[in-house]
């Protein structure tokens, strides 16, 4: 794994356990341009009650208006789902960087067929991150991926 790629995730991954530590799901996200993180944020679906609110969601709400986002680089621990890949292609984001999609396929193949370029890094630290969390929060994961 190139070391720019584990170090933009492993800021995602902080992320990620901020959420945790909220009472929320561990999920992360950072947004780079010019190998620079510009933005960051975690899933905050719990802590705000808004169903809306992803980690790459709220990670794109805080970087803002920043013109054109084609030259930017989205990192997640987890595959995103079809929310956030709409965001993605929305906003015409090239390429995402994904710590894990085993527990949660998201997708993948949704952001490759209108031409964004997915990476998955097959993180060991995120997919225990969310294995743990899914198996002690299955009520919790189930309605963060509508599957209630």
């Amino acid at each position: 794994m190139k070391n720019e790629h584990l170090d933009f995730l492993n800021e995602a991954i902080k992320e990620a356990k901020k959420g945790l530590s909220e009472g929320g799901i561990p999920i992360g996200s950072v947004l780079v341009k010019d190998e620079k993180i510009i933005a960051s944020g975690h899933n905050k679906r719990v802590q705000e009650n808004n169903p809306m609110i992803h980690a790459e969601i709220d990670c794109l709400m805080n970087a803002g208006r920043i013109g054109s986002y084609g030259d930017t680089v989205l990192y997640s621990t987890l595959m995103p789902c079809y929310l956030c890949a709409g965001a993605v292609i929305q906003f015409g984001i090239k390429k995402v960087i994904v710590g894990e999609s085993k527990t949660f396929p998201g997708a993948v193949e949704f952001m490759k067929s209108h031409g964004v370029e997915v990476i998955d890094l097959n993180n060991d630290e995120c997919i225990k991150l969310m294995s743990d969390f899914i198996i002690k929060n299955p009520e919790l994961w189930n309605e963060d991926i509508g599957r209630l």
